[in-house]
């Protein structure tokens, strides 16, 4: 086929096409991403740097090195690899707008009915942080100084431990928070000596930071959560894979709660329970 014509490049170590279809059925199974023939190109191009520090000489021995590592750091350095983790803090800020002038009021009357100080609030696919952060800063806002009072703070979960790594230091380039208020700069972020901006240790420990893979087919939450944050995580899925995934986090999301997802992602409102509410936010209604 003429996808799999050999890559001329020196550099590059060849993949064949047997162990392009094993890799892809490795990474549908594991990660959930569909990856089609006309990713061969940037799969080859991405895993070449893998491949070299291993020392493997073909993209079958890296097949076996896969299915054979029990730790899971081989797949979260392939799902790293292969993924684009491109976000920052502001992004989709209507989303965080809605988050603290609708949902977080609601979340409030809805605790007091059941006498409750508890908030759950997840972040799925939480990439390098700044999503979770963004959720405990509008909540220490939404709250003042009544934020001790209650159970809140943010599960995150991602399966890269490369970008949870990150996460966890809390310190990004002046960049990633250009699109933040300027207040938010000033209340909640410190200047480090290399002029990068760190995440003040009061938003840092509100937030939980755990390797999870939305593909595990059991997902071990007792308590279900007020809010899930999905976003630009499903645009890599197959319907299949996105709606077998928006079932779990349905059944995981309490009566009244939201999910919200990624601008760019859509779901087929006869293939999920969720109520469409405007783009990318949906909402458990019984």
């Amino acid at each position: 086929m003429e996808n799999f014509r050999e890559i001329k490049s020196l550099d590059f170590i060849e993949i064949k096409k047997e162990e392009f279809y094993n890799l892809r059925n490795y990474v549908y199974k594991q990660i959930g991403i569909n990856l089609g023939e006309d990713k061969i190109a940037l799969v080859t191009g991405r895993l070449q740097k893998i491949l070299r520090k291993l020392n493997l000489n073909n993209f079958s021995e890296y097949y076996n090195y896969l299915i054979s590592e029990k730790t899971g750091e081989a797949l979260s350095e392939l799902a790293n690899t292969i993924s684009t983790n491109h976000t920052f803090f502001g992004r989709e800020r209507e989303h965080f707008d809605f988050f603290q002038h609708v949902a977080l009021p609601e979340i409030v009357e809805r605790c007091k009915a059941n006498h409750s100080k508890d908030i759950r609030i997840w972040s799925a696919g939480c990439s390098s942080g700044e999503e979770p952060y963004t959720l405990v800063m509008l909540m220490q806002e939404f709250f003042g100084d009544q934020y001790k009072n209650w159970d809140a703070g943010v599960l995150a979960t991602d399966i890269s431990l490369k970008a949870l790594a990150f996460a966890k230091t809390g310190v990004y380039p002046v960049e990633r928070i250009g699109n933040l208020q300027e207040n938010f700069k000033k209340k909640y972020f410190k200047k480090t000596e290399k002029g990068e901006f760190e995440v003040i240790d009061s938003i840092k420990k509100e937030v939980t930071f755990r390797r999870f893979n939305l593909m595990n087919p059991q997902f071990p939450f007792k308590k279900k959560f007020d809010v899930i944050f999905c976003r630009n995580v499903m645009i890599y899925f197959d319907e299949e894979t996105r709606t077998n995934l928006v079932d779990k986090f349905y059944d995981l999301t309490v009566p009244d709660g939201y999910l919200f997802i990624g601008h760019s992602e859509s779901l087929k409102r006869n293939l999920t329970r969720y109520h469409y509410i405007k783009p990318a936010l949906y909402k458990k209604i019984l």
